[in-house]
């Protein structure tokens, strides 16, 4: 059997259908709720929704009328969501108020820079979040340890705007090696350099989430039988380090990671008012300022549905890490006269549980007094 061949075996062992559908359709469901919030937003709008998709322009009969006939404001409300999930889906999302231009497209055209910055934000606290919290597990209880959860708690307690003008007065004001603001020119290095500063901004903003994991999942798998054996075995620290107790961290550090990438995306809000970069972020305050609605429930969906992708794959992933995390189906229970184990199918049945044993029947057979007292409590006890 090749290798791609044996892959694809393990991977449908690992990854039941069943479990895939399961866990892609409760992605779809949340979906849905999520998308009826987003919808409610309208609703909730203070005034004639008309008016607020109208924006300042002059609300005269005609052009409400010819809004409401647009947006289907006349509808039931059931029908009025129907036809906005419709138009979602087909990634119609509406015209902006402010300026008049497709919100799909003003979307799309900063997309990449979020998605440039999430990503380097990731980056940076992925880099410093796991090897300082196996430092601070492994130096547990020690004076390394509480330095690096200090560490942790000064960069969770920092404001992201605050981190973000202290790395811009000291790396650009005073040392010069980063420029202050703007998204820079192309996509190559001048981009990559504009977006250093703002990453290490939002990366210290989650990398003690990271850190605490991370320093919790080593502490744990350190205490395990598995690693006392292995050092009553002699195996060298490194190996125990790289071989036991970092795989046992995979899990709980992954699931970790999908809930910091729903806390990057909320941080590009203010790293990019900061520096001034022109991405979701910026357009999310601008559409918020100016009540631009259609730019605002569309942003919102967006958000929604990336943080759902982000939890379906580590959902998805994790059972290839540990198959034990896969829903297997609940032991059945055998049926009345139904052999106990596979040795009572050929014949060497166990002795039953209810059964004594012969021992217990030599010592009752004394009486009470030659049974011990242990055996006797441990006898009341069942």
């Amino acid at each position: 059997m090749t290798t791609p061949t044996r892959f694809a075996a393990r991977l449908r062992a690992t990854l039941p259908l069943g479990f895939v559908l399961r866990r892609i359709g409760g992605t779809a469901a949340l979906l849905v709720v999520l998308s009826v919030a987003v919808f409610a937003l309208l609703q909730a709008a203070p005034g004639d929704p008309a008016q607020t998709l109208l924006g300042p322009r002059s609300a005269t009969p005609e052009a409400l009328a010819a809004v409401r006939a647009r947006h289907h404001l006349d509808s039931p409300l059931a029908a009025q969501y129907w036809y906005w999930l419709s138009d979602a889906v087909r990634l119609d999302l509406g015209t902006s108020i402010r300026t008049g231009e497709s919100v799909s497209a003003a979307i799309g055209g900063r997309l990449a820079l979020t998605a440039q910055l999430v990503g380097l934000g990731l980056a940076v606290a992925l880099f410093l979040g796991i090897p300082l919290g196996v430092l601070a597990g492994v130096r547990s209880r020690r004076p390394v340890d509480r330095a690096v959860q200090s560490l942790g708690v000064v960069a969770l307690s920092t404001p992201v705007f605050a981190g973000g003008l202290l790395l811009i007065y000291v790396f650009s004001l005073m040392l010069g090696w980063f420029p202050a603001y703007g998204p820079g020119e192309g996509s190559g290095t001048d981009r990559l350099a504009h977006l250093v500063l703002p990453a290490v901004a939002l990366g210290l903003a989650v990398m003690a989430v990271l850190l605490k994991l991370t320093r919790t999942a080593v502490v744990r798998e350190l205490e395990r039988e598995h690693v006392t054996f292995a050092r009553a075995r002699g195996v060298r620290e490194r190996d125990i380090l790289l071989h036991y107790v970092l795989r046992g961290t995979l899990v709980p550090v992954l699931t970790g990671v999908s809930l910091v990438v729903a806390f990057l995306l909320a941080g590009t809000v203010m790293v990019e008012q900061v520096f001034a970069l022109p991405g979701l972020g910026s357009l999310l305050v601008e559409a918020v300022t100016f009540r631009d609605l259609p730019v605002v429930q569309a942003e919102a969906l967006l958000l929604a549905a990336l943080v759902c992708v982000a939890n379906l794959a580590t959902d998805l992933l994790l059972p290839l890490l540990d198959p034990r995390l896969t829903d297997a189906p609940p032991p059945k229970a055998p049926r009345p006269g139904a052999p106990a184990s596979p040795q009572d199918l050929t014949g060497d049945s166990a002795p039953s549980p209810s059964a004594p044993s012969p021992s217990v029947q030599g010592l009752s057979a004394q009486g009470p007094s030659a049974v011990p007292a242990s055996a006797a409590v441990h006898e009341e006890g069942r």
